[in-house]
């Protein structure tokens, strides 16, 4: 917490500006190295050899009241693997798969909320994962938003994790011995994206094996990259109205790890995560079968990629996992 805190009067205006509506051209700089903890990370990954489910699942859906320190609300909506015909929406308190399934921590946007990703979401959901996206307290829809308070998220995001994997060994709960609680990932777009990156640098998770940055920059949380190797997925539109695309490339390039970053030409800031267009199916897709391979090991997965980026034409690739 104290470095958090001392972190929020250095990034003031930077997160105020880069994330409340407006773009800077400016690459991140506002930590020294000196600041931030020094990067331990091994050349690759430990990501056992596997195989993803090839089924699709249908989708159950639930919710899990959270709160930290009894003053930040976290409520959490779940996503599962559930058993049934899979298609449609998803259903409330649906029985779930058979199965351990890993674990996927997704974090909204400012003013947004978990429901507002629902078709990516579900989607993730259906591929074979537990998705646990919480309500932010300070800037979710029902908020008065703050954007300085995404510095604190990530202390939000590994108290949620926590909650989460301990379902597993629950007593009566729908998810005890389903969740295989060793192979994590954390996502999140825009703020969230910020969420996100901060668990790899300065408020490292050890826990997380694989990251996914969705319109995302290093603002504020720094962009030194500790800990274990984890592979991350960067997603960005290059006509991004709220975080530059080469704000998100320059967090991409601080990345010492085996990593991609999928760039919309057309894209914007996250149309292509709200609505189902052909944009929305290259993004699932491709963070599908990312984390096929970074969680599950699947290396049919990995080697399908190239081509699920290229599809219509709509994105490109830097592949360097």
């Amino acid at each position: 917490m104290p470095r958090r805190r001392t972190a929020a009067l250095a990034a003031t205006t930077l997160l105020t500006v880069g994330l409340a509506g407006c773009s800077t051209d400016a690459a991140p700089t506002t930590w020294s190295p000196a600041a931030e903890p020094s990067a331990t990370a091994t050349p690759t990954p430990g990501i056992p050899r596997g195989r993803a489910p090839e089924q699709t699942f249908a989708v159950g859906v639930r919710q899990l009241p959270l709160n930290r320190d009894g003053d930040r609300p976290l409520p959490v909506t779940l996503w599962y693997p559930a058993r049934g015909e899979a298609g449609g929406t998803a259903e409330r308190s649906a029985p779930v798969a058979g199965g351990r399934f890993p674990v996927v921590l997704f974090s909204h946007g400012l003013g947004a909320r978990p429901a507002d990703y629902a078709a990516l979401l579900t989607r993730w959901a259906a591929a074979g994962f537990v998705v646990a996206a919480p309500t932010f307290p300070n800037t979710s829809r029902a908020a008065q938003v703050n954007p300085l308070d995404v510095l604190n998220q990530p202390a939000d995001v590994s108290y949620v994790l926590t909650e989460v994997l301990g379902l597993d060994e629950r007593a009566g709960d729908p998810l005890r011995g389903r969740l295989a609680v060793d192979r994590v990932a954390a996502t999140g777009h825009s703020a969230g994206g910020v969420t996100t990156i901060g668990l790899f640098t300065l408020a490292r998770d050890e826990r997380l094996d694989a990251g996914v940055v969705l319109a995302g920059t290093a603002l504020g949380v720094g962009s030194t990259f500790a800990g274990t190797a984890a592979p991350q997925l960067f997603v960005h539109g290059e006509l991004d109205e709220v975080v530059d695309y080469a704000s998100g490339r320059a967090a991409y390039d601080r990345v010492p790890w085996p990593k991609a970053m999928l760039s919309l030409p057309r894209g914007d800031h996250g149309r292509a995560l709200l609505s189902d267009d052909a944009s929305l199916r290259v993004v699932s897709d491709t963070t599908v079968e990312f984390l096929r391979w970074s969680l599950y090991g699947d290396e049919a997965a990995r080697g399908r990629l190239p081509a699920d980026a290229a599809r219509g034409g709509l994105a490109t690739l830097d592949d360097r996992l």
